[in-house]
């Protein structure tokens, strides 16, 4: 939408993972340099974990975009809760091994023939597996079986586990002893820092043709950073947002209060609205809020009556008239009223009370009467 107002080539902050808007922080590059170096081991397991949008499959997409097809063949799964017959058949599925109508040794003979074809024709076979703290340990017990084949001296498949941190505590657990010993390269990766930040924020303005419009005046930066702590994701979801604003007022410069003006309403968009939960010993929300709209608009009606009845003197009405809406208003006795309500809603709180005790008292009877059956 803003593109074509700043002159823009292409959507500079997009949420995608798009290895084209590399950048290489202190932090990317030596990332980068583990796993070009695990992958010269051609073996084993390589680990890269970072926080939420932290960029790590960004680089993982950026490394395998250099390797050349003719001589690794990459397959890419993303992780969910799965068990472990399932992970040996999503592996299966990445590589286009059929796989349906085996059982569990048919598939490993499947997989373990391919990956003997891939290395005589002289290629390596390379598994990536993202959001990897989602393995259950089953599944990830088999992915190391599974780079227990070789032909002659040489591994059969190397795998790329990258996930959020906590995968490193899962990694750190009694079972995972024997992964551990088959990891040959591991790194966190951590956020950037406030220059990397607004290098990061020029680099990706920069790939899309950014010739200077609009521009961002130091305290924005400043104000990036203190928001998204350097997490790249977050930046491109400021940004992204930055963009539409000045784009949206005509502006070509972004300035610091433009920062917050926009931090301000994705607070507000993403905060939880404000909602009495109904308790055992308090009466149910919804009847409460019926119960204030109840008194609320008593006490409308009422200062609306007695508005009129203030200006009833300048009026040029007759004296019936008069005295009707005079009476009128002293019939809401709003203090009767509002005493009214809380009694009912003593009553409604009473009443929930007691219903929640005989249901209790039915749970717990329920199972000896079942017993008795």
């Amino acid at each position: 939408m803003y593109e074509s107002f700043f002159k823009l080539s292409g959507k500079p902050f997009q949420l995608n993972p798009d290895p084209a808007f590399f950048y290489g922080s202190r932090g990317h590059r030596r990332a980068m340099a583990y796993l070009e170096y695990g992958l010269h081991q051609s073996e084993g397991f390589i680990v890269i974990t970072g926080e939420i949008g932290a960029g790590k499959t960004t680089i993982v997409r950026s490394l395998l975009e250099q390797l050349d097809p003719d001589k690794v063949v990459a397959a890419n799964i993303v992780s969910t809760q799965i068990d472990a017959s399932d992970m040996l058949r999503m592996v299966a599925a990445a590589f286009g091994v059929p796989s349906r109508s085996l059982d569990k040794a048919g598939l490993l003979l499947a997989l373990e023939t391919y990956l003997v074809s891939v290395a005589a024709a002289g290629k390596r076979a390379l598994l990536l597996v993202d959001e990897a703290q989602n393995l259950t340990p089953a599944a990830v017990e088999e992915l190391r079986m599974l780079s227990n084949f070789q032909l002659e001296d040489h591994a059969l498949l190397q795998s790329f586990l990258v996930g959020q941190p906590e995968f490193r505590d899962i990694m750190q657990r009694g079972e995972m002893q024997q992964l551990r010993q088959r990891v040959i390269a591991s790194y966190h990766l951590g956020p950037l820092d406030l220059q990397e930040t607004q290098g990061y924020i020029e680099h990706r303005l920069t790939h899309v043709g950014w010739a200077g419009d609009p521009i961002f005046q130091p305290g924005a930066y400043t104000a990036i950073y203190g928001y998204t702590g350097g997490i790249p994701r977050r930046i491109n979801t400021l940004c992204d947002r930055l963009m539409l604003a000045a784009y949206i007022a005509e502006r070509h410069v972004i300035a610091e209060d433009d920062v917050r003006e926009v931090i301000d309403e994705l607070k507000q968009e993403f905060a939880a609205p404000r909602r009495p939960l109904p308790t055992e010993s308090s009466p149910d929300a919804s009847l409460t809020g019926a119960l204030d709209s109840a008194v609320n608009a008593v006490a409308t009606a009422q200062a609306g009556i007695e508005a009129i009845q203030l200006d009833l003197d300048r009026l040029q009405v007759s004296p019936e008239l008069a005295e009707r809406a005079a009476g009128l208003a002293a019939g809401y006795d709003l203090q009767r009223i509002e005493a009214r309500l809380a009694g009912l809603e003593q009553s409604a709180a009473a009443t929930l009370g007691l219903l929640t005790q005989l249901l209790q008292a039915v749970r717990r009877e329920r199972p000896a009467g079942e017993e008795r059956q």
